[in-house]
C-alpha cells in the first residue's frame, strides 16, 4: 500500500475535527510532496537540523505547517522558533521562559503545547499534574507565549484500556486548566488542542478527545529501526 492509499484509508478512520500530523523524520522530501499532493499540510519533525535541510527544498508548497514533536533543549530554542509553526514539547517552566524571552527578537510566535507526563516513564520528560498546576501563574505572566493545549505520550505496555484511561486524564486536566485560565482572563493560555496518539495508540487517543494525532509508521511504513521517542 502506497502513501496515497494509506492516507485515504486513514481519512476513513479519523474524525474530520482531528488534525493529522504526518511524522516525516527520516522521510525524503519526495514522499513529503506525495503526502502534500494527497492533501496533507501538517508535518512533524523531531530534529531541527533535519527540517532546516528540508524546508528550502519545499518552498513551493503553500499552507504547510511544521510541527516540532521531539524534545527541545533550551539552547536550541531560537532555531526552533525560527522554523516551526507548532512546538509540541514544551516540557518545563525554564523552557517556556526561554521561549518567551526570545519571541520578540525572533519575530515569530509559534503555537505551543505543554507536554505532560501523568504516568511513570523514565524515557519521557514532561510536567506532572501538580507541577503544571503550580506553574500556571508563572505561565500566565508570559503573554509572549501562545499556549494552545497539551501533549501526552503513553508509556509502552499500558494496553488499550490503560492508554484510554491516561488520555482521558490528560483531557480532564486540559479542561480544568482551560477553565481556570478563562476565569482569570489569561487569553494567551487556551486549552483547545490535545496532541495525543501515535501509530500504535491513536484510536484510544481519539476516543479520549485528541484533536491532533502524530502518525509516521502507519503513513510511511518502517524507515530506520523505530525508536520510541515520542514522535509517532
Amino acid at each position: 500500500m502506497g502513501v496515497a492509499e494509506r492516507i485515504e484509508w486513514l481519512r476513513g478512520q479519523l474524525p474530520a475535527a482531528v488534525r493529522l500530523v504526518a511524522v516525516t523524520k527520516q522521510v525524503p522530501v519526495e514522499r513529503i510532496r506525495e503526502a502534500y499532493d494527497c492533501g496533507l499540510r501538517d508535518f512533524g519533525e523531531s530534529r531541527i537540523q533535519e527540517v532546516q535541510q528540508k524546508i528550502p527544498q519545499l518552498t513551493d508548497l503553500q499552507g504547510v505547517s511544521w510541527h516540532l514533536i521531539g524534545s527541545l533543549q533550551r539552547n536550541k530554542a531560537r532555531p526552533a522558533l525560527e522554523v516551526f509553526d507548532w512546538i509540541h514539547s514544551v516540557d518545563s517552566l525554564p523552557l517556556a521562559e526561554r521561549l518567551a524571552s526570545l519571541m520578540d527578537s525572533v519575530g515569530r510566535r509559534p503555537r505551543l503545547l505543554l507536554q505532560v507526563k501523568l504516568a511513570a516513564d523514565p524515557t519521557k520528560s514532561g510536567w506532572s499534574q501538580a507541577e503544571l498546576e503550580a506553574a500556571l501563574p508563572r505561565l500566565a505572566a508570559l503573554p509572549q507565549l501562545d499556549i494552545r493545549g497539551l501533549t501526552a505520550i503513553a508509556p509502552l505496555g499500558l494496553g488499550e484500556q490503560g492508554n484510554r484511561t491516561l488520555f482521558g486524564q490528560v483531557a480532564a486536566l486540559a479542561r480544568d486548566l482551560g477553565r481556570r485560565a478563562g476565569e482569570a482572563g489569561w487569553q494567551h493560555i487556551r486549552m483547545e488542542e490535545l496532541s495525543m496518539g501515535m501509530s500504535g495508540d491513536y484510536p484510544q487517543a481519539i476516543a479520549a478527545g485528541a484533536t491532533m494525532v502524530r502518525l509516521g509508521q502507519v503513513l510511511f511504513g518502517s524507515r530506520l529501526p523505530l525508536r520510541r521517542n515520542g514522535d509517532e
